[in-house]
Parts: structure tokens; C-alpha cells; sequence
């Protein structure tokens, strides 16, 4: 009677889970990536014209550049409220945790909508500035790229907050005691323990928020009012109205490439196994 080997073993559970990615992940999208390649003189000449026209560069340049800004954002604006939420009582932190997550109630399309509505020359906000004598005429929020950061930011924020909220809960609040009862100050504690403590939070929200932020369509695409391109919208434009998937394709793998290079370079600056403790 054989007896399979503990590797095997260990994996026949995984089977139904491999299948189940193969068939509708892995398949469809190679069938898609594939697509770049075909067509025209060689394999690679949807790639060249990528290269050869500066519109697509900038269009990368610039989809690259929002999910940067809205990162940095989301990470100053999270960072206080995920520390809020670490150090409050246990009450008052699910309080908070409550109005965090409530966003997730909502679709990313309605909240789009939503602030286009706040957002316009006579919504409430611009209504606002108007009351408190901030401006003197209504400011253009809207149909542009601040609208899409604030935006972004606002449906993005909440995965800052978590991603740094399950790190900070970890952290044991007696090193900071312990480093007051060594006469260190509030900032010194923050800054020399909790801080470092709290960097693979950082670390990974970040990451995360860039990823997500690169593959973003609708709010873009409504609060951006024909005026900012992201590469996910000339994807959208070359399927549906172009009907052209193998540069829709190219385009794909091209933004996936890049990604990939980023995640690469970041990893390596911040040495991510360390941070997480898995080497």
C-alpha cells in the first residue's frame, strides 16, 4: 500500500481552489494578456506604438502620479485616526470603528455621485466656503483632478485606516510606558517605539492603496469630467468604443509590468520580509 508523500497530502486540499482560479482567473486572463501579441507586423508592435506615442506615456505618468498623491493622503489623514483608535478605550474605539467602516455600506458609484453633487459651483460645499467668507466666488472642486483626489481619498481612506489600525492594536502599550518610566516624553515615545512599531501598517496600506489607486475607473471617470485620463479609462475607451482588445490588452499588461517593477524596488528599499517579521 503506498503512501503518498506529506507535500501531496498537504496540497490535495487545494486542489478545488486551483481549479476553481484556473478556470475563471488564470485562463481567461492570459487569453487576454495574450491578445497584446497578436496582430499587426510582429508581436510586439501594439507595444512599440505604447512606446512611440507620448499620450500613453502620459497617461501612465499621470495614473501613476494619482495613486501616489492619493496614498500620501490617505496615509497623513489615517494616521492620526488609526492612532486614535488604537489608544482609545475599548468603547469608544468601536464607536469610532463603526463610523470608519460605515462607508462599506455604500457603493463606490453612489459615493461618486454623491460628491459630484457636493463638489459642483453650487453644492454645499462651495455654499460653505462662500458662508465663512473663505472665497469670494465659487471654486471649481469638480470635473477636475482635485475632484478626484478628494474622491479617491475618501473612498480609499477607510483600507489606510484599517490596514494601520491592525498593526497599531498589536502594539503592547507597556513600551510606551516603559519608556516614559525611562524619562522619555510623549513625542519620544511616539517617535523611538510606537512609530517604528507601526511601520509594516504603513508599509502595507500604502502598498495596498497604491495598487488599488492604480486600477481605479468610475470615480475618475465622473468626478475627473472627461479632463483626467487614468490608463483603467483608455482601457474602457478601447473595448467598448474602439473595440480594439489587443492595445486594450498591451495597455493592461503595460500598467501589470509597472506595477510589478514598483512592488520590486519598493520591496527592496524597504525590505518588506524583515519589516513582517518573515525572515
Amino acid at each position: 500500500m503506498s503512501v503518498r508523500p506529506p507535500l501531496l497530502r498537504g496540497l490535495v486540499p487545494l486542489v478545488p481552489l486551483l481549479l476553481f482560479l484556473t478556470v475563471f482567473f488564470i485562463y481567461p486572463v492570459s487569453r487576454m494578456l495574450l491578445l497584446g501579441f497578436s496582430g499587426g507586423a510582429s508581436a510586439f508592435a501594439r507595444y512599440h506604438e505604447l512606446w512611440a506615442t507620448g499620450l500613453y506615456r502620459h497617461v501612465l505618468a499621470e495614473t501613476f502620479r494619482i495613486s501616489v498623491t492619493v496614498t500620501v493622503a490617505c496615509l497623513l489623514l489615517g494616521y492620526p485616526v488609526a492612532y486614535t483608535l488604537a489608544t482609545a478605550p475599548p468603547r469608544r474605539a468601536n464607536l469610532l470603528l463603526i463610523l470608519v467602516i460605515t462607508p462599506f455600506w455604500i457603493s463606490v458609484l453612489a459615493r461618486s455621485f454623491t460628491w459630484m453633487v457636493l463638489l459642483q459651483r453650487a453644492g454645499v460645499v462651495n455654499q460653505l466656503l462662500l458662508a465663512l467668507h473663505v472665497v469670494r466666488a465659487p471654486v471649481p472642486l469638480v470635473y477636475n483632478l482635485l475632484g478626484v483626489y478628494i474622491g479617491m481619498v475618501h473612498i480609499l481612506l477607510p483600507f489606510m485606516i484599517l490596514s494601520l489600525y491592525a498593526v497599531m492594536r498589536g502594539i503592547d502599550p507597556s513600551l510606551l510606558r516603559a519608556a516614559g518610566n525611562l524619562g522619555a516624553s510623549e513625542w519620544q515615545a511616539f517617535r523611538r517605539v510606537f512609530f517604528p512599531l507601526s511601520l509594516p501598517g504603513v508599509a502595507a496600506g500604502s502598498l495596498m492603496l497604491f495598487v488599488v489607486g492604480l486600477g481605479f475607473f468610475i470615480t475618475p471617470a465622473l468626478l475627473g469630467g472627461g479632463k483626467v485620463t487614468t490608463v483603467a479609462m483608455l482601457i474602457e475607451a478601447y473595448i467598448h468604443q474602439a473595440f480594439d482588445w489587443g492595445l486594450a490588452s498591451a495597455l493592461a499588461l503595460v500598467l501589470l509590468v509597472a506595477t510589478v517593477l514598483v512592488f520590486v524596488a519598493y520591496n527592496r528599499v524597504l525590505n518588506l520580509d524583515r519589516m513582517f517579521g518573515i525572515r
